[in-house]
């Protein structure tokens, strides 16, 4: 299934929100009109799917890299984490 309009801004937006003056959270709101949590769930799944990785394969590789290094720190701070 191709990329939505919505999709391909998303995408744009994460590859030039630098660009941008002011909080990150503040460009989403005012570019795309979405809240920051919906636009992070959104882009989570969009990096996911083959479309997205055609459009912008060096995005998409970034970003999947950035979740995964994330990911790897949470784990290992819940495991050093006395309970």
């Amino acid at each position: 299934m191709p990329l939505s309009d919505r999709d391909r801004a998303i995408l744009q937006f994460e590859a030039e929100w630098r660009r941008h003056a002011g909080a990150k959270e503040e460009a989403i709101r005012a570019d795309l009109g979405l809240s920051p949590a919906r636009y992070y769930q959104l882009l989570g799944r969009l990096i996911d799917t083959a479309e997205a990785q055609e459009h912008d394969p060096m995005l998409v590789k970034r970003l999947r890299r950035l979740r995964d290094a994330s990911r790897t720190a949470r784990v290992a701070r819940a495991v050093a984490e006395p309970r």
